[in-house]
């Protein structure tokens, strides 16, 4: 049995970093893995002396490849769908507002719950390998929230959502840095490195100004963000959805219905 922590939380002067810890799993996220990264941005905002929040993956494989997907499998009607999704949200909202730099450093899958935090992550810090998506249309049939659409949207662009929301394809690192929701591209073997390069540069930046940029991009997405709880209602209730969670646990396909 493997006992080692699912998340590292470790301070070096001023930087905080976040490991996800779960390689075998490609970092599925699990709720234990969600509150402790809750904590973590916690207790960035808490302590003065840390200027610099990182998020990173103890594997080359995947930064986060969505939520754990058994946390499914008793959902039986659409409000527990709204409850999942309000929840993820109160976690993707803390972490962006966290009021120091975020940086996350990615390599292999980002994908599902995982783009989602990658994405409310000030800088984002890749290499070719790394794949970024939201392939629901054909693993779960499920949706996002309103709030984690208006978080792709805002960092992709309507016509890039769509693409990856329709066709389920991924993005490769080149091309997440050509659409420039990736702030730079690096080597396979040269991502710790650049990493540190981008926080020590961040390190030497006025913090106040910082601040402020956050909180401005914060408030601009925020501020047209509409109800969207019966479409998340809609999907997860869908017998598709269902069918496709058991399908998964059974490592087998799933025939889409439409209903």
């Amino acid at each position: 049995m493997n006992d080692a922590p699912q998340l590292l939380v470790e301070q070096d002067g001023p930087v905080l970093t976040v490991t996800f810890n779960r390689p075998r799993q490609r970092n599925a996220m699990t709720w234990e893995m969600y509150e402790g990264l809750f904590d973590a941005c916690e207790r960035a905002d808490a302590d003065a002396e840390i200027r610099v929040m990182v998020l990173r993956s103890s594997s080359d494989k995947a930064f986060i490849a969505g939520t754990d997907i058994s946390q499914f499998a008793d959902f039986t009607e659409g409000e527990q769908g709204v409850a999942y999704e309000e929840k993820i949200a109160r976690i993707t909202n803390r972490l962006e507002d966290v009021d120091v730099p975020t940086v996350a450093a990615i390599q292999g899958f980002c994908v599902g719950g995982g783009l989602g935090l990658a994405s409310v992550c000030d800088l984002r810090i890749a290499t070719p390998s790394a794949r970024f998506g939201l392939p629901i249309a054909r693993t779960l049939g499920n949706c996002l929230s309103m709030n984690n659409y208006s978080i792709l949207i805002q960092q992709v662009g309507p016509s890039v959502a769509l693409d990856l929301l329709l066709r389920a394809r991924l993005l490769t690192g080149e091309e997440a840095h050509a659409s420039g929701f990736v702030a730079e591209l690096c080597g396979e073997d040269e991502l710790s490195s650049a990493t540190d390069g981008v926080v020590q540069t961040l390190l030497g930046h006025a913090p106040i100004s910082m601040w402020a940029a956050k909180e401005a991009v914060r408030r601009f997405r925020r501020m047209t963000i509409p109800e969207g709880d019966d479409i998340v209602a809609r999907a997860f209730a869908s017998e598709d959805f269902h069918r496709a969670v058991a399908a998964f646990a059974a490592k087998e396909q799933v025939e889409w219905q439409g209903r």
